[in-house]
């Protein structure tokens, strides 16, 4: 028997989900209501799905059969759908509480928010700023819609420069396409790079608190979704966040819009050298700091996330204190890890070599104790082939030697616990900040670091940019349990970014991610990265050879005066 038989078209779509409901409604109806007849248990709230492995909004409207996969703030995209979107609800509240003034978003907060000022950089009094979270409660309990609105170019121009949002106007003016997709919200449209949430009762979880001369809006980190972190002052931090917008102000860098403007006026050349001048200006200080705490510091600690350029600043210091009169040498705490079978495992059974366990502790606190006290030591040398050590050259350091140990838990205390503290001195670095697309659409310094680890990882380690994507959350989680907590127990922030970076990634990065396969998850990301890069211009190839040498840049695109380079070594 034939079991293909004639049929009438049907007018209804399915919805399947992955723990194996599958529910069915008129073509048209919004994935938001298919998720809510699923009532799916999930950790955090869902924010999107993916739609056959393509991330889409749940207020876009199922036209096919499909499967449908929560996406939620426990997961990276869901957390940043959700981090929008309470973004422009604080722009509609603020649009009512205080007209006229267009807030800034600038940077992160590491537990949980993003730091805002007004026009005017004065603090919002106790009236204002609670005023200002009261309306937003309401918007929330309204449950109002967001939804996208689509207006010829010139209206959104003068849309944006009736709000004061100058940058916003000057970025979109050069768009190709004479269309913008804005979002609206009870009256207020604006433009947010990526999806959002389709009502404001999503985002009943938030806060407002006084920080500095503005306010912290604060959200749940995705790593504990259904709650707001406590509060915690980063006072270092903080500095470190205003002396990059010290040099942004010495550069006249506000922006992307800015930043383009600079390379087609043919300032190219004058933002690498300023740029690269502050950073020798940072290891030069860093370099005198410790000379001047001799005979005392031996031993200087340097730590920070993936491809945050510690390689390049560890040689860069080396040099400053060489002109300092100090000797440094080099401890690779890579060699002290221990035998392979003694290697801990994670919770899948795959060995951990991130945890501090991993390191043969008791054996590289003996040897720093020895140098400390004069004496010789032989070295441990790893073989990551075998997974075994063998002893290589021995160590002795004199009066006028310092030692210079790079490695992820530089900062944990547990690593020198029986080591006397005023010979220690600890650097954290990281790309902590990063020019921001407009006022209201922030540049993650996360993406910068990716970008980065792509544009090496496919120079130097033969890695697809699809191959590094997929490792990146391990990345992360390993940064968030071994790196992260421990740096404020830094002496001193290393800030590693460069305003003129992503333009230069950008036409090294690009081809990398369109050969990501179209259809993989691998490929959400490489299109979110694709697309928030599209606004930076590149810089033109003439120029990017001006680029020094020994800059930190040089350690992720090539060409490096460094990459052979050791210190002093007895």
């Amino acid at each position: 028997m034939n079991p293909v038989i004639p049929t009438t078209t049907r007018k209804t779509v399915q919805a399947r989900f992955p723990d194996g409901q599958t529910f069915e409604g008129p073509i048209g109806t919004t994935i938001e209501t298919f998720v809510n007849a699923a009532k799916l248990k999930v950790i955090g709230s869902i924010t999107a799905v993916l739609e056959n492995g393509r991330l889409r909004e749940l207020a876009e409207p199922l036209l096919a059969d499909a499967d449908i996969k929560p996406v939620t703030t426990a997961d990276s995209d869901g957390a940043r759908i959700y981090r929008r979107s309470l973004t422009f609800l604080l722009i509609a509240a603020a649009a009512e509480q205080l007209p006229g003034q267009t807030l800034s978003v600038h940077h992160s907060m590491p537990f949980g928010g993003y730091y805002c000022e007004r026009p005017n950089k004065s603090q919002l009094t106790a009236e204002e700023l609670e005023s200002l979270k009261q309306r937003m409660r309401e918007l929330v309990a309204q449950d109002l819609p967001i939804y996208q609105v689509r207006v010829p170019l010139d209206e959104a121009l003068q849309l944006f420069r009736q709000q004061g949002d100058f940058e916003k106007a000057e970025l979109f003016a050069k768009r190709r396409k004479d269309y913008l997709t804005l979002y609206e919200l009870n009256g207020v449209r604006d433009y947010f790079h990526g999806f959002m949430v389709p009502r404001t009762r999503y985002l009943a979880l938030f806060d407002l608190r006084p920080y500095a001369n503005g306010f912290i809006v604060q959200f749940p980190r995705r790593q504990a979704p259904n709650v707001l972190q406590p509060f915690e002052d980063e006072p270092r931090l903080a500095r470190v966040f205003q002396e990059y917008q010290d040099w942004l102000d010495i550069m006249g860098m506000p922006s992307v819009t800015a930043l383009n403007d600079a390379i087609r006026s043919g300032r190219s050349r004058e933002i690498i050298l300023v740029a690269e001048a502050l950073h020798q200006r940072q290891l030069s200080q860093i370099g005198s700091d410790i000379a001047a705490l001799q005979p005392d510091v031996k031993l200087v600690l340097i730590s920070g996330p993936s491809s945050a350029g510690k390689t390049t600043f560890s040689k860069r210091l080396a040099i400053q204190l060489m002109a300092n009169g100090l000797f440094p040498v080099t401890i690779a705490m890579d060699n002290y890890f221990v035998n392979r079978e003694l290697t801990p495992l994670d919770a899948e059974g795959n060995y951990n070599f991130e945890a501090l366990e991993a390191l043969d502790i008791e054996l590289f606190q003996a040897h720093l104790v020895a140098l400390l006290n004069g004496e010789t030591i032989i070295q441990p040398e790893f073989d990551f082939h075998t997974g075994k050590r063998r002893w290589g050259r021995e160590l002795k350091i004199g009066r006028e030697q310092i030692v210079l140990i790079e490695g992820i838990h530089g900062l944990n205390p547990r690593l020198v616990e029986k080591l006397p503290e005023k010979a220690l001195f600890r650097i954290f670095v990281s790309a902590f900040t990063q020019l921001n697309l407009d006022r209201h659409n922030r540049v993650p310094t996360t993406d910068t670091r990716m970008l980065r680890r792509i544009v090496r990882d496919a120079a130097h380690r033969g890695y697809t940019a699809a191959d590094t994507i997929a490792r990146w959350n391990s990345v992360r989680n390993g940064e968030k349990n071994y790196i992260f907590p421990y740096q404020n127990n830094a002496d001193i922030f290393f800030n590693s970014a460069l305003v003129y970076e992503l333009s230069v990634l950008k036409a090294l990065a690009r081809p990398l991610l369109l050969q990501v396969e179209p259809g993989t998850p691998e490929r959400i990301e490489a299109n979110r990265l694709l697309a928030f890069l599209q606004w930076f211009d590149s810089l033109p190839v003439e120029d990017i050879e001006c680029i020094a040498g020994d800059s930190i840049l040089r350690e992720f695109i090539g060409g490096s005066v460094l990459e052979d380079f050791e210190p002093w070594q007895t």
